[in-house]
C-alpha cells in the first residue's frame, strides 16, 4: 500500500512554494545544513524541538506522549510553513510534509491508538490541503550505525536512552516515504562519510549539489513557462 503517496496527493495544486525543505532521520545533520544555507542567504525555519514541553517526556514514555507530541509538531509545522510561504528563499529543518512518517510509525508500533491516528490524519489532511509542494526537498540519507553515533555525540540524554530498534524502524519508514515521494523535485544525498559541518571540502561538495539542483529546477521552470 502506497500510504505516503496517497497522503501527499492531498497537497494543494498549482505551483511550488519558494523554499528548500531538509529532511532525514534524527542525527543526520538537518539543522547544521540549514545553518549553512542561512550563511548563503536563505531564511531559516527551525524544527520546533526547542521549548517543546513534550519531546523529552515522549522518549521516556512513548505510548503516553506519542499523540500529544504529534499534535504539537503538526500544529507548529503548519504555522512554520505558512510563515515560510510568505517569503523568498526559505529553508526548513523538517516540515509538515514528512510529519506523517512519525505518526504512522508510532501507530504501527502500537504506541498510538487507531482512534488517535485517525484524528491525527484528519487534522493532517485538513492542513495539507492548504499547502503547496516545496521547490526542492533535500533528503539526507544515513545508515543507522552512523546516525546513532552522531546522536550519542551530541549528547541529548533523552535520545541516548532510545533502543536501536526504534532508530531502525525510523530509518525504514524514511526510506519507504522517500521511495513514494513524488510531489516536488528531490535531491538525495548520502552523508554517511560526509562531515559538512567541519570539513570545508565536504561542505562545498554538498552546497554545489544543492545549487546545481536549484539551477536545474529554475531552467526547467523557464522552459515550461
Amino acid at each position: 500500500m502506497e500510504f505516503y503517496k496517497s497522503c501527499l496527493k492531498k497537497i494543494g495544486q498549482g505551483g511550488y512554494w519558494d523554499m528548500i525543505v531538509i529532511d532525514g532521520v534524527v542525527g543526520v545533520g538537518k539543522s547544521t545544513l540549514m545553518n549553512i544555507l542561512q550563511e548563503e542567504g536563505y531564511v531559516p525555519f527551525e524544527e520546533p524541538v526547542v521549548d517543546n514541553p513534550i519531546l523529552e517526556k515522549f522518549y521516556y514514555d512513548r505510548e503516553r506522549y506519542s499523540f500529544p507530541l504529534q499534535i504539537f509538531f503538526l500544529n507548529k509545522r503548519f504555522k512554520n510553513i505558512k510563515d515560510a510561504s510568505k517569503i523568498k528563499n526559505a529553508v526548513m529543518d523538517r516540515s509538515i510534509y514528512g510529519d506523517i512518517i512519525f505518526a504512522k510509525m508510532l501507530k504501527d508500533a502500537g504506541e498510538m491508538s487507531n482512534e488517535e491516528f485517525d484524528l491525527y490524519m484528519e487534522l493532517f489532511e485538513n492542513m495539507i490541503e492548504h499547502c503547496k509542494a516545496p521547490k526542492l526537498l533535500v533528503y539526507l540519507e544515513i545508515g543507522v550505525d552512523e546516525a546513532m553515533k552522531r546522536i550519542n555525540k551530541r549528547g541529548r540524554e533523552y535520545e541516548k536512552i532510545v533502543e536501536r530498534e526504534y532508530w531502525e524502524k525510523l530509518n525504514d519508514n524514511y526510506k519507504d516515504y522517500f521511495e513514494q515521494y513524488n510531489i516536488s523535485p528531490i535531491l538525495k544525498i548520502n552523508v554517511d562519510n560526509m562531515d559538512f559541518e567541519n570539513n570545508p571540502v565536504h561542505r562545498k561538495e554538498l552546497l554545489n549539489s544543492i545549487h546545481n539542483k536549484i539551477k536545474e529546477i529554475n531552467i526547467l521552470g523557464e522552459i515550461i513557462a
